[in-house]
């Protein structure tokens, strides 16, 4: 968690203008926000500062959020949203529930007022309040 008490949210997607505008709406919801469109760029920074909740893209160059996701989990017990628009997804999930990580997927393209509601879901309580 932040130093302001927000909770941590990262945004990665190699779209930069759905990462930053999606950044964006949590911010004014009063979470704290990074957005990143290089997932290893993420991975890094959450060495440094772990998140409480990761929102990624599924299908991206050098990682894909599923791969993100794994490695994230490894390093923080954080919370993990991915989000795509691809049907090929499902194969990938289903790989990562094989090896152990379910993850919940948000199907693109989403409503923001529905990724709120999602976010708020899984984050515990005391967080967004």
């Amino acid at each position: 968690m932040t130093n302001e008490n927000r909770p941590l949210i990262f945004v990665v997607d190699d779209e930069t203008l759905i990462s930053r505008s999606l950044a964006t709406i949590l911010k004014q919801q009063g979470f704290s926000a990074c957005d990143f469109n290089d997932p290893r760029r993420a991975l890094e920074m959450a060495l440094v500062t772990p998140p409480d909740l990761l929102l990624s893209d599924v299908m991206m160059p050098y990682l894909t959020g599923i791969e993100l996701a794994i490695a994230m989990k490894k390093i923080t017990p954080c919370k993990v949203l991915l989000f795509s628009g691809q049907a090929g997804t499902v194969d990938l999930l289903e790989s990562a529930r094989n090896r152990g990580y379910d993850f919940e997927l948000l199907h693109k393209p989403i409503h923001p007022a529905e990724l709120l509601r999602e976010i708020r879901h899984s984050l515990p309580l005391e967080l967004c309040n």
